[in-house]
């Protein structure tokens, strides 16, 4: 049987949205089209791809087969779609990273990326690992060294992690509570900490990393911040040394095929010329006290 792209491409969406209506957005196609192409594809592959509710879409054990194959055949048009980018156009080299980190960089897009580069730079933020192997990314920067074999992986610091608190001892600081953080955002190690330690003091949560910054800043409870952060923000105070079972590397990881790229080279030295000059901020040895 012959797939289109296109039709791969919508099934996917709804696939990971877990519906018509949401994939709409990402497709800029109408529920009713959407519908039509899923059923389609259903007819094509011979049995439904999704059970059906009120609740959304989700996959059938042959729907999840075809979503395999189908991140695959993504992953090949990703690769040619880079390779025509660097032969025909502006190659893009993509850059994901936590949101501390990306915040971090954006910070000094200067020392990583100048408008007389022949590349383009796409930041792409996310607390999850991004699929480097599916080219999802061209480097990562990650708390932990790659154990996939076609990754390949350069230690450029360690990262430390302390309490800080807002300048003004009020609220939620001046009764000893801590913000936590909700959601996609609480799988990190530092927010399972808190949780551990101190889940019975969480008065307040953000889901995001920003937010919780802010909710400290302004007085909602104490929170754990990476040294980098709390130690650069004028608003932010640490009240007790770095903690050490939260100290991590800090990896940048490249598909060891594309490593050599010379625009991905040129970006991954300069990100870690940019680790090791500030080394010592990412290491906590700045205190802000």
């Amino acid at each position: 049987m012959d797939f289109g792209w296109d039709d791969l491409r919508l099934f996917l969406d709804v696939a990971r949205l877990g519906g018509l209506s949401a994939a709409t957005e990402t497709t800029g196609v109408s529920a009713a089209t959407l519908g039509r192409r899923v059923t389609a594809l259903e007819k094509q592959v011979g049995e439904p791809l999704f059970h059906r509710s009120q609740s959304g879409y989700r996959l059938t054990q042959a729907g999840e087969d075809l979503l395999a194959r189908a991140e695959d055949v993504e992953a090949a048009m990703t690769a040619l779609k880079r390779w025509k980018e660097g032969t025909a156009g502006q190659r893009v080299v993509r850059l994901s990273a936590g949101s501390w980190t990306s915040a971090f960089v954006a910070g000094h897009i200067g020392q990583i990326w100048t408008v007389e580069d022949r590349f383009g730079l796409e930041l792409v933020t996310a607390n999850q690992k991004v699929d480097i192997g599916r080219r999802n990314a061209d480097l990562g920067i990650r708390n932990q060294r790659p154990t996939e074999q076609w990754l390949a992986g350069r230690l450029i610091g360690t990262v430390a992690y302390a309490i800080y608190s807002g300048l003004n001892l009020i609220n939620g600081i001046k009764a000893g509570y801590f913000v936590g953080v909700a959601g996609e955002g609480g799988q990190t190690h530092s927010a399972r900490w808190i949780q551990a330690r101190h889940g019975d003091r969480i008065a307040v949560r953000g889901n995001d990393a920003m937010s919780v910054r802010e909710l400290v800043v302004n007085g909602a409870g104490l929170s754990v911040f990476p040294c980098f952060v709390g130690d650069s923000d004028k608003r932010l105070v640490r009240v007790a040394p770095p903690i050490a079972e939260l100290e991590t590397d800090q990896w940048l990881v490249s598909h060891h095929e594309e490593r050599h790229e010379p625009s991905v080279r040129q970006v991954s030295d300069r990100i870690a010329a940019l680790m090791r000059e500030h080394a010592a901020l990412f290491r906590g040895e700045t205190p802000n006290y």
